[in-house]
C-alpha cells in the first residue's frame, strides 16, 4: 500500500469483475479496443459464449472508489451497460475481505483428530 496524497489514508489494489448486460457486438469490441480508458492494463475484456465481462484491478483508497473509477470508463462507451459487480472468493481473499461472515469457512476435514 502507498500513502495517498492527503497523507491520512493508504491506497491499495482492488480486484473485481464487471459483468455487462449484453455481450459486446463486434463493432463495440472494436470501439472498446480504441478507448484510452480501456488500454492502461487495469481493465481487461473477457469474452465467453453469450457474455462479456471485464476483469479489473484498480488502485484506490476504497473498493467503492475503485469500482467508481472502473465504471467511469463506460461513460465514453454509449450503449453498453454494466449489469453487476462481482467479487468472487478469490477476489475477496485477494482484497483482504475473506472472513467467515463473507466467505464461509471450509468444512472440517473428516477423520481429523
Amino acid at each position: 500500500m502507498t500513502p495517498s496524497s492527503n497523507g491520512t489514508r493508504a491506497t491499495r489494489d482492488w480486484s473485481f469483475t464487471l459483468h455487462l448486460q449484453e455481450k459486446l457486438t463486434p463493432e463495440q469490441a472494436d470501439t472498446v479496443d480504441g478507448l484510452d480508458g480501456f488500454c492502461d492494463g487495469r481493465i481487461s475484456r473477457v469474452e465467453s459464449p453469450g457474455r462479456t465481462r471485464f476483469s479489473c484491478l484498480f488502485e484506490a483508497e476504497t473498493l467503492t472508489a475503485a469500482v467508481a473509477d472502473a465504471l467511469s470508463r463506460f461513460e465514453d462507451f454509449p450503449g453498453v451497460l454494466v449489469r453487476s459487480v462481482e467479487l468472487d472468493a478469490i477476489a475477496l481473499d485477494g482484497n483482504g475481505m475473506a472472513t467467515p461472515a463473507v466467505v464461509p469457512a471450509p468444512p472440517p476435514l473428516t477423520g481429523a483428530p
